[in-house]
């Protein structure tokens, strides 16, 4: 397990920091790797939490106050009108704290519905999120990884998983809009996997953390597609404050979904995991309660992309706030964020860190993610320099 865990479940910042040693940058260093929003965080936030000072003493309720599920609820109604009064506050959210400890914990109970299988499979999209493998190295599951690459449209081809895989299945991880690539699962994706996730009775957890960063149309949701069908069985998104309100130091996210699935994970965070604190829900029911921040969010990124189209000859991605940048030309992404730093000062992500190798190739090995959390000036500054060591697109 030690080893399991050392090999797979490294931090890309840490290999990062290694690969560049104590090579001094070519310019001011811009860092471009990090996917941690820094736009101004609203207003109000500071004064709801001052406001409600008094609230950090007693312990707080692990399934949140009623006003936050509710906010979340309605959140839910607004974005998706075909949700309207379908989402119950009581049976169909849970609050955590953040999105990252409810996408590690949730593994342990979809674990728990297979104890029949000796040792279970998580399906896992690759490159993918440190979180998902944890979970699942942790709780005795063997990872699964499935390549995203441009031959299979960056999502995971789920039609290649062989039967006996999948009957050993207990969930399924899927981020839309990805991360890297920012590609979003169109809604006949969605239902044909929760069909398959039904037949084989497995957990999908959607990771939607990006959901309201987007380019044109909004993505479609998890559940917004599963209650076409009728029901949520077997279906729980995963979202959060943190790209969306630019409070990722709140950390203050939910999940919704499968009613008998968030029951069960309500009485298992009960008693393993962190309770949000009374003055975060309350600042969190008004982020989730306001559009107005969030669409100026929107323009922010869609400037930024702007800007990325002008020096990189790039089309935006249809959700999240990276570039997945093709740096073959410069021998693959170690090599160009060596070069970035070296040369231009730039710091980014090779691709090869946010994914393992699977069939004798590390999908995206060849690429670079570059994050535009910076304000449009540094970020253009960061582009450009990007645009000079990478050469013609």
């Amino acid at each position: 397990m030690v080893c399991d865990l050392g090999k797979l479940v490294r931090s890309p910042f840490a290999r990062l920091r290694s690969l560049l040693g104590s090579i001094e940058p070519g310019a001011e260093p811009i860092d471009m790797s990090i996917g941690a929003p820094r736009h101004p965080m609203p207003d109000f936030v500071a004064d709801i939490i001052h406001d409600h000072a008094a609230d950090w003493q007693p312990y707080p309720p692990i399934r949140g106050t009623d006003g936050l599920r509710k906010a979340v609820a309605n959140w839910h109604g607004l974005r998706y009108p075909s949700l309207r009064e379908q989402i119950d506050p009581e049976a169909h959210i849970l609050p955590l704290s953040g999105s990252r400890e409810g996408l590690f914990s949730a593994t342990f109970l979809a674990l728990a519905r297979k104890p029949h299988v000796a040792r279970p499979v998580v399906l896992i999209p690759n490159p993918f999120y440190q979180a998902y493998a944890a979970g699942a190295l942790v709780g005795g599951a063997e990872p699964r990884f499935l390549p995203t690459t441009e031959a299979t449209g960056f999502l995971p081809d789920f039609e290649a998983v062989p039967e006996d895989v999948l009957a050993r299945s207990a969930a399924i991880f899927l981020a839309s809009p990805a991360n890297p690539q920012g590609v979003v699962a169109s809604r006949p994706y969605l239902h044909e996997l929760i069909a398959l996730a039904r037949r084989w009775d497995v957990m999908l957890f959607l990771d939607e953390c990006y959901s309201e960063i987007y380019s044109d149309a909004p993505p479609p949701g998890a559940l917004e597609v599963a209650a076409e069908t009728g029901s949520l069985a077997n279906v729980v998104s995963f979202n959060s404050l943190s790209k969306r309100s630019n409070v990722p130091g709140l950390r203050s996210g939910f999940c919704a979904g499968d009613p008998d699935f968030i029951s069960r994970f309500a009485g298992f965070r009960n008693v393993a995991c962190p309770q949000m604190p009374l003055p975060v829900q309350h600042a969190s029911a008004a982020l989730w309660g306001d559009e107005a921040h969030v669409e100026a969010n929107r323009a922010l990124y869609r400037e930024k992309f702007e800007i990325a189209g002008s020096a990189l000859g790039i089309r935006a991605p249809a959700g999240g706030f990276f570039l997945w940048l093709d740096a073959s030309a410069l021998g693959g992404g170690e090599e160009a964020a060596l070069h970035l730093w070296r040369e231009a000062g730039v710091k980014v992500i090779p691709g090869a860190y946010l994914a393992v190798e699977t069939d004798g190739a590390i999908p995206g090995a060849e690429r670079i993610r570059v994050a535009l959390v910076g304000d449009a000036a540094t970020t253009r500054e960061g582009l450009m320099r990007t645009a000079e060591v990478l050469g013609p697109s």
